[in-house]
């Protein structure tokens, strides 16, 4: 299937997966039609596209959907081919990247989600220490990765630079909610710099949300899980 045709994106506009899959799309240049989804109440086109996880994001190519956010952005690297390319070359580099893109979904989104989801203060202090040992782990990764140069693909963003950043509108919005603060120059300086850096790119500022939309998402989830309420 060539890399042309009919474009639509669903998905939810502060969910950190939906935002990689937007900012691979900006960055290869590709025009799309998005469809916000109210993932509490979903509705009948996610349910067609979704089936299975009934989970956003989902990508319809030409009429064909896709699903699971890094399969989506490897998708779009092949289909779109044109430079940048987001993958690494290099079948090392590019099986790295997959570990550790595979490790930020398994321990950081649980470990951050758990925040908004914990039941009592003392379970929320748990999951914030989790978070921050998983970001002290991917200052570790970072050294691997970049090889000294200013992101984890390098001398630009690539994929592991996506699925890791699209987690910074939360880190800021958790930040605002609750006062912790996961980049720390101190403790994890590359990791510090990375983020600032990240931060400023094209596919940043032209995909991510203020900090207080995800803030108030938060509070409509938290509600509806009976979470334990924001301490003043």
């Amino acid at each position: 299937m060539a890399g042309e045709g009919d474009v639509k994106l669903l998905g939810l506009l502060v969910s950190p997966f939906v935002l990689r899959v937007r900012m691979a799309l900006q960055m290869k240049g590709v025009s799309y039609e998005y469809i916000e989804e109210d993932i509490l109440d979903k509705g009948e086109l996610l349910l067609r596209y979704n089936p299975v996880h009934k989970k956003v994001p989902v990508l319809i190519h030409n009429g064909v959907p896709l699903c699971e956010s890094q399969i989506i952005i490897q998708y779009i690297d092949e289909v779109w081919a044109a430079e940048p390319s987001i993958l690494p070359a290099d079948p090392y580099d590019r099986a790295t990247a997959r570990f550790w893109a595979a490790y930020v979904d398994d321990k950081l989104f649980p470990a951050w989600l758990g925040i908004l989801k914990a039941t009592t203060e003392e379970g929320r202090a748990e999951k914030v220490q989790e978070t921050l040992a998983v970001v002290e782990q991917l200052e570790v990764a970072l050294a691997q990765c970049s090889n000294g140069k200013p992101f984890f693909a390098g001398d630009s963003v690539g994929f592991l630079d996506l699925v890791v950043g699209c987690n910074l509108l939360w880190f800021e919005a958790l930040r605002r909610m609750f006062g912790v603060t996961f980049v720390v120059a101190g403790k994890t300086p590359l990791f510090a710099s990375w983020a600032e850096r990240f931060g400023g790119t094209e596919a940043a500022r032209e995909v991510m949300p203020d900090a207080d939309q995800a803030v108030e998402f938060a509070k409509k989830l938290m509600a509806r899980l009976g979470s334990a309420p924001v301490a003043n």
